[in-house]
């Protein structure tokens, strides 16, 4: 009896036996082959690099065009041809050269472990400037994001114009798309890079490989969301009514109301005079009152009397006594004359015994 878990696993370092001329020996019966375009700078490039396309596809018996007027490559199967899947990787190889991947990586394509990926970023982001701050989020300052991408897929990735071009393992391949999307789904690209250093460390130990790995991923939230911005101009709708708003009233309606529309031309136009010039005299009297203003001295502050200090003071005798007192306690001025006496015969002493 054998265990389950035991034919699951592959043991570690094995690889596919490689696909010989004796798994098929008759070659292939139909000739295949794949074009596409390139961008007029690949041009100079291409020219100086295609004799090494041209010899590593023809180790596999697939032969190579370069078509410059048209600016095409074109690769087709020959009767030496007995791999089936060689001109698939030769389709991607000239793909990846079309854009802008260079030929040291390139030619990798044609290992049996090793596959491509382009990712169409281009339509993911409307807006222009934010597809472009996202894509050079995704490069970091001085690349350095990319590289460390790079250094956890085993992969190489290029970023050209609207796609991003990945070559590497399978297992790297589809860690590199989830990236790409999440970068530009405005997911930061250094939350993913935490999690695939982690994942990297835990597939070195043989307990943890079998065993679910959620509890030691992190989970990232999103803190600061943004609210949405409220317009400045709040359009309230109004209650609806079955009856449709009263109609406005014509110049005709507010003369016949004021009695206007019955007066003669004569009194319309005295009518009209006099009402130009009762504004002239509002406007004339207004005029006045502002060149008046001029005119009206400012009011004066009130003059605040000062208090006189008070002459009287209070004399406390006590301290004055107490003063007195300690001042005869200490010595001051020139000493009296017993005490220079005595001094003096204490001097003549001192010079005698000498």
């Amino acid at each position: 009896a054998v265990d389950e878990s035991e034919l699951l696993t592959v043991p570690d370092g094995w690889k596919e036996p490689a696909f010989t001329r004796e798994d098929n020996p008759k070659g292939l019966l139909e000739e295949s082959s794949f074009a596409t375009l390139f961008p007029k700078y690949r041009e100079a490039y291409l020219k100086e690099c295609w004799p090494l396309v041209q010899k590593a596809l023809g180790e596999h018996y697939v032969n190579a065009a370069l078509d410059l007027i048209e600016g095409s490559m074109t690769v087709t199967t020959t009767k030496k041809t007995f791999d089936p899947y060689v001109i698939i990787r030769a389709r991607d190889l000239i793909k990846l050269l079309a854009r802008s991947v260079p030929f040291e990586q390139v030619f990798r394509i044609l290992q049996d472990d090793v596959a491509c990926d382009i990712i169409k970023i281009g339509s993911l982001v409307r807006k222009r400037e934010t597809f472009i701050k996202r894509r050079a989020r995704l490069l970091g300052p001085k690349g350095s994001t990319l590289k460390a991408l790079e250094l956890l897929t085993n992969c190489y990735i290029m970023v050209q114009g609207n796609t991003v071009s990945a070559l590497g393992p399978f297992s790297g391949l589809k860690e590199v798309r989830k990236v790409v999307l999440d970068t530009m789904k405005n997911i930061h690209p250094i939350y993913n890079i935490k999690t695939l250093m982690i994942k990297r460390e835990l597939a070195k130990d043989p307990e943890l490989r079998t065993q679910s790995w959620e509890r030691f991923l992190p989970k990232f939230k999103r803190k600061n969301l943004k609210k949405r911005k409220e317009p400045k101009k709040k359009n309230t709708k109004k209650e609806y009514t079955p009856f449709p708003p009263p109609q406005p009233e014509s110049q005709i309606d507010k003369e016949l109301a004021s009695g206007e529309y019955f007066l003669k031309e004569r009194q319309k136009k005295r009518k009209q005079m006099e009402e130009i010039k009762a504004k002239q005299a509002d406007a004339i009297k207004r005029r006045q009152e502002e060149r008046n203003k001029a005119f009206i001295p400012p009011k004066e502050k009130p003059v605040v009397k000062t208090k006189k200090a008070s002459t009287e003071k209070k004399i406390d005798i006590e301290a004055i006594k107490e003063k007195v007192k300690n001042a005869k306690k200490k010595k001051l001025g020139a000493l009296p004359e017993e005490e220079v006496k005595l001094k003096m015969a204490a001097d003549e002493k001192k010079k005698k015994k000498k």
